[in-house]
C-alpha cells in the first residue's frame, strides 16, 4: 500500500473553506492575522459551528492579553489552559516540583502588580510589618529584602548568593545600599531572575536525583539556613511563596491596587505550613512569658491521653482542618485525638495575623473549649512573621 505525501492543493482563491482548514485559522483570525476573505469565512462558519466559536473567542480573549497597553492579571485559568494545552503537546524536559508551585504563582502576581508600577509608584512606601515592629519601604527596597531571603534558598540550591559578604542581618540593608545606583526595573529584573533560577535548579535536582538514586537524596530535602533555624527546600518555597504574597499585598496598599489573596488550593497549603511551625511558636511564647497559665503548660498536670491538642478549623479561602500540638516536641496526634479546644478562623485573616496584619485579641474567630489555650494559639500565630 502506497501513501500520497504531497501537500494539498491550496484552495482558489473565493472557494469555501473546509471545517478544518478554518479551525486552523482561528489563531490568525484571533491577532487579526487573517485577509479579510479568510476573516469574513471564518465568521461565518462561527455562526454555524459551536466548537469553532467557543474555540475563537477563548482564542481572542487570549490575544487581548498580548496588548502592552493592557498589562493586567489575567484570569488563572487561562494560564492553566495554555499550559494544559502545551504539556499535551510537548512534555517539559524537567518537570518543576510540586513544591515550588504556590512560589511560581505568587512571584508570578508580584510579577504583572510590578509592571502595573508608573515612576510615581515606585517612589511610594509600603509597610512592611512584623510581630516586632515595622518598616517603611519603597517598592524596589521591598524587592530588595525579598531577593536576600530568597537568596538563602539560592545557596541552598548551589545557586550565587546575591547578598555574599553580608550577615543575616546585614543582607536586606546591603542590596538596599547597591539599590540606591539601580533603577528600579533593575532591581526588579535582579528579583525575577532569582525567582526563577531558584525554580530551574530545583527542578533540575530532582530530575539528576530521579537518575541517580544513589545520589544525597531528594532536593526538596536540602536544608536551607534561616539563621535560627533550618528547614528544607520543599519548606523553604512555601515560605517564600507566603512572604512574597504579603510583601506585594503590601506595595499595591501603598499605590492603591487591588490586590487578591492566594487561590484556596495555595491558601491552604500555606496555612498548613503555619499549623506545622505553630508548636515552636507556642513555645517562644511561653518562654517569653507572655502565654496564659493553663493546665496543659504545667508539668504537674500531666495527661494519660497523651499530647494534647487545638483543633483548627479554616473557613472561607483554604478551608481545612488541622491538629496543632500543644507542645513543641509532642507528634502531630491522630485525627480522632480529643482536642482541649476548638478555634474557627477565616482563612485570609489566619494568614494577616500570622503576617503580623491583625491583632490576635481583635481577630474575629470561634472558640469552644479551653479559651485560654485557644488565645495562646492565636498570639503565637503573629509570631510566625518575622523581619
Amino acid at each position: 500500500m502506497t501513501t500520497d505525501c504531497s501537500p494539498s492543493p491550496a484552495p482558489s482563491p473565493g472557494a469555501p473553506l473546509d471545517h478544518g482548514t478554518l479551525r486552523g485559522l482561528l489563531g490568525a483570525w484571533a491577532l487579526d492575522a487573517c485577509s479579510d476573505e479568510e476573516s469574513a469565512q471564518v465568521e461565518a462558519h462561527r455562526t454555524v459551528c459551536r466548537s469553532c466559536s467557543e474555540e475563537a473567542s477563548r482564542l481572542r480573549n487570549a490575544a487581548g492579553w498580548l496588548s502592552a497597553d493592557e498589562p493586567l492579571d489575567p484570569d488563572p485559568k487561562l494560564r492553566g489552559s495554555v499550559l494544559a494545552r502545551a504539556l499535551a503537546r510537548r512534555a517539559p524536559r524537567f518537570p518543576v516540583p510540586g513544591y515550588t508551585e504556590v512560589y511560581i504563582a505568587e512571584t508570578a502576581r508580584l510579577d504583572a502588580l510590578l509592571r502595573d508600577l508608573g515612576e510615581p509608584d515606585w517612589r511610594e512606601s509600603a509597610e512592611l510589618r512584623w510581630h516586632s515592629g515595622s518598616e517603611l519601604l519603597r517598592p524596589a527596597e521591598v524587592l530588595c529584602h525579598l531577593t536576600a531571603v530568597d537568596g538563602l534558598l539560592a545557596v541552598a540550591l548551589g545557586l550565587p548568593d546575591p547578598s555574599a559578604g553580608a550577615g543575616l542581618g546585614e543582607r536586606t540593608a546591603l542590596l538596599r545600599e547597591r539599590s540606591l545606583r539601580r533603577s528600579p526595573e533593575s532591581v526588579r529584573a535582579q528579583w525575577r531572575a532569582q525567582t526563577r533560577a531558584v525554580v530551574a535548579t530545583a527542578a533540575l535536582a530532582e530530575a539528576l536525583d530521579e537518575d541517580d538514586r544513589a545520589g544525597p537524596g531528594p532536593a526538596g530535602d536540602v536544608p536551607v539556613d534561616y539563621g535560627a533555624f533550618r528547614i528544607p527546600v520543599r519548606t523553604a518555597f512555601l515560605d517564600r511563596a507566603f512572604e512574597c504574597w504579603i510583601h506585594a499585598d503590601d506595595i499595591a496598599e501603598a499605590v492603591g491596587y487591588p490586590y487578591d489573596p492566594p487561590r484556596s488550593s495555595h491558601l491552604r497549603q500555606l496555612i498548613g505550613l503555619a499549623a506545622q511551625l505553630l508548636p515552636t511558636a507556642l513555645a517562644a511564647l511561653r518562654a517569653a512569658g507572655n502565654a496564659s497559665l493553663t493546665a496543659w503548660q504545667d508539668p504537674a498536670f500531666g495527661d494519660p491521653r497523651g499530647p494534647r491538642a487545638v483543633r483548627l478549623i479554616i473557613e472561607g479561602r483554604g478551608s481545612g482542618e488541622w491538629l496543632v500540638p500543644l507542645e513543641a516536641d509532642a507528634p502531630v496526634p491522630p485525627p480522632d485525638t480529643e482536642p482541649v479546644a476548638v478555634l474557627a478562623v477565616d482563612g485570609v485573616e489566619f494568614c494577616h495575623l500570622a503576617a503580623a496584619h491583625r491583632d490576635a485579641d481583635r481577630l474575629p474567630c470561634g472558640i469552644t473549649g479551653d479559651r485560654a489555650a485557644a488565645r495562646d494559639l492565636l498570639h503565637a500565630v503573629r509570631l510566625l512573621s518575622r523581619p
